[in-house]
C-alpha cells in the first residue's frame, strides 16, 4: 500500500491537475525563505503560483488540440504504407490483425458531368470527412488520388474476414448517404476493396495496399457498390490481366481477335433478323477468353478504336459473304464504346468501309449502351450518333433498362430500336413481376414507334412468352451461342431446313 493511500488528503492534492507544477516550486519556496524572509515568500507564491497554473493549462489545452488535429487530419499514400508496416510488426508479435481498406467513388465523370467538376470535388471532401466521423481515433485515414481513399485499421484481437466486411460495409453506408450540392440532393456509390494483413503476399505495409487495390480493381469489375475482399486467386488473375496487356496489340495484329456472331431472330416469321457481333480472342495458350477477361487490358493499352475497326471490317466482310452464299441476313449489329464514339474520324470511317464493301448503311446496326446516352453530354458523341443516324445505320440502344436513360435522350439519339437486357428476359415466362417489365417497356416502346429486341433468351418458354407479349425479336442462348463465321453458314442452313419443315407441318395441319 503506498504512502498516498494512507494518507487521503495527499491523494486528493496529487490528483490536483495543478500539483506537479507547485511541487516544482518548492526549491524556490526554500530560497525565498532565506533570501526575502517569510513574508516575501508568501508574496512571491502568491504572484507566481497563478500565472504558472495559467500557462500550463493553456499549454496542455494546445497540445491537446494538436493532437486532435493530428487524429483527425488525412494522411499521405506513404504514411498508410508506414502504418501498415508497424499493424504488420504488431500482428507478428501479438497476434492482433489490421487491415486496409481503400474506397472508390464510382462514377466520377458522371457527377461532373451533372453537377461540375467543383461538385466532385466537394463530394470527396464530404466522403473523407464522413470516413474520419466512423472511424476510430487511431484508424489512419489517406487521400489515395482524385476518387479514392485508403484507410488502415487500428490492430485489434479476432478481426476476421466477417468482421472486416462489417466494417467495408459500415463504412460504404457511412459515406453514400445523400449529398447536398447547390441546393440539389445528389446520389452516389462507393466500391470497397479490402485486404487483411494476415492475408497479403507479404508481410508489408506496401504488399497489404497492393492487395487491397487488387480487391478494389475486383470490386469495381463487379459494381457499382461492391465489397470485395483481396484473395490469392485474385492475385493470380491480376497478374493474368497484366500479361494479356503485354500481349493485346500482338493479337490485333495476328488476328487472334475475332468477331463472333450470334443470331438475333424474327418472333413473328423465326426468319433471321440479323447478327450481333461479340469480340472473342482466340488465345494461344489460354483458349478462347471472353472480352470480360481482356477488354481492360485493351483500353488500358489505348487500343479501343483498333479493335472497334477489327470489328468492324470483320463484321461487313461476314454480311458480304453471307450475300454470296445466299443467305439472307438484313443486318450486323456492332456495339461502340464511348471512347470510340468521341472519334471526330467515326463517321467517316464507316462510311468509306460501307462503299468498300459496297453495302447499304442500313445493314449496319450501331449499338450503343443505355449508360453512354444517360449520362453523355459530349458534343461529338451527339454529333457522331446523329450522324450516323442521317447515313441510314440503324441505332441500338443496348442494355435497356441498367442505364437510366430518358425518354428525352432516346428522342435525342435517334435510337431505333431498344435491346432490352437479359435481367428483365430471365423466367419471364414463370414470373409475373417480370411480365409487367416487359409489357410495359413493350407498350412504351409501341408509343415511341421503337421496335424491340429481347437479349439473353435461355429457354423455349422465355421464346414462347416474349413472342406472346409482342415483342419482335429475340437473340440468345435459347436460339445458339455466339459462333465464329466459319460456324455462322452451317448454322443457318440448318435453321432453313427447320423452318421449312415447319412450315411443311403446318401446311398439312390446315390441310
Amino acid at each position: 500500500m503506498g504512502f498516498s493511500s494512507k494518507v487521503p488528503w495527499l491523494k486528493g492534492v496529487i490528483g490536483w491537475p495543478g500539483w506537479a507544477e507547485c511541487v516544482a516550486l518548492i526549491p524556490a519556496m526554500m530560497l525565498g525563505w532565506v533570501w526575502f524572509g517569510p513574508l516575501g515568500t508568501v508574496v512571491i507564491i502568491g504572484a507566481v503560483v497563478p500565472v504558472l497554473l495559467v500557462a500550463t493549462r493553456r499549454i496542455r489545452k494546445s497540445s491537446g488540440s494538436s493532437a486532435q488535429g493530428r487524429a483527425s487530419a488525412i494522411a499521405s499514400r506513404d504514411t498508410i504504407v508506414e502504418t501498415l508496416n508497424a499493424n504488420s510488426r504488431i500482428y507478428d508479435a501479438t497476434g492482433r490483425g489490421s487491415a486496409c481498406l481503400i474506397m472508390c467513388l464510382d462514377e466520377p465523370d458522371r457527377i461532373a458531368g451533372e453537377f461540375g467538376q467543383g461538385a466532385r470535388d466537394r463530394a470527396m471532401q464530404e466522403i473523407g470527412t464522413r470516413l474520419r466521423g466512423a472511424l476510430r481515433e487511431r484508424d489512419v485515414l489517406a487521400r489515395l488520388d482524385a476518387t479514392r481513399f485508403a484507410v488502415a485499421l487500428e490492430p485489434m484481437q479476432r478481426l476476421d474476414l466477417e468482421a472486416a466486411i462489417q466494417i467495408a460495409g459500415r463504412l460504404k453506408s457511412a459515406v453514400e448517404e445523400p449529398v447536398s450540392i447547390d441546393a440539389t440532393t445528389a446520389y452516389f456509390s462507393v466500391s470497397v476493396g479490402f485486404c487483411l494483413s494476415s492475408r497479403a503476399p507479404e508481410p508489408t505495409g506496401q504488399s497489404v495496399l497492393n492487395s487491397a487495390e487488387t480487391a478494389l480493381a475486383e470490386a469495381r469489375r463487379n459494381g457499382p457498390s461492391a465489397i470485395r475482399a483481396y484473395t490469392r486467386d485474385m492475385g493470380q488473375a491480376a497478374d493474368d490481366r497484366e500479361a494479356l496487356r503485354n500481349e493485346v496489340e500482338t493479337a490485333l495484329e495476328r488476328g487472334d481477335i475475332l468477331a463472333f456472331f450470334q443470331p438475333q431472330l424474327s418472333t413473328d416469321t423465326g426468319e433471321i433478323a440479323g447478327f450481333e457481333a461479340l469480340v472473342r480472342w482466340q488465345h494461344p495458350v489460354r483458349g478462347l477468353l471472353n472480352p470480360a477477361e481482356f477488354l481492360p487490358a485493351v483500353l488500358a493499352c489505348g487500343l479501343g478504336r483498333r479493335l472497334s475497326e477489327a470489328m468492324l471490317h470483320q463484321a461487313l466482310t461476314a454480311l458480304r459473304n453471307w450475300d454470296r452464299a445466299g443467305f439472307v441476313v438484313p443486318s450486323v449489329g456492332i456495339n461502340f464504346s464511348r471512347e470510340e464514339l468521341s472519334d471526330p474520324n467515326l463517321v467517316a470511317t464507316i462510311k468509306w468501309e460501307l462503299d468498300r464493301f459496297e453495302l447499304a448503311p442500313g445493314r449496319l446496326n450501331i449499338e450503343i449502351l443505355e449508360s453512354v446516352i444517360a449520362t453523355s453530354d459530349e458534343d461529338i458523341v451527339v454529333r457522331n450518333i446523329a450522324e450516323l443516324s442521317k447515313l441510314g445505320c440503324g441505332i441500338d440502344l443496348d442494355d435497356f433498362g441498367t442505364g437510366h436513360a430518358s425518354i428525352s435522350s432516346i428522342r435525342r439519339f435517334a435510337v431505333d430500336r431498344l435491346k432490352i437486357d437479359r435481367s428483365y428476359v430471365t423466367r419471364v415466362d414463370s414470373d409475373q413481376s417480370q411480365q409487367q417489365l416487359v409489357g410495359a417497356i413493350l407498350s412504351m416502346a409501341e408509343r415511341l414507334g421503337l421496335t424491340t429486341l429481347a437479349e439473353g433468351i435461355e429457354t423455349i418458354g422465355e421464346h414462347a412468352h416474349l413472342a406472346q407479349l409482342g415483342c419482335a425479336f429475340v437473340q440468345g442462348f435459347a436460339i445458339s451461342r455466339p459462333l465464329p463465321f466459319s460456324a455462322t453458314i452451317e448454322w443457318m442452313h440448318k435453321h432453313r431446313t427447320k423452318l421449312t419443315a415447319s412450315a411443311g407441318l403446318s401446311q398439312k395441319r390446315t390441310g
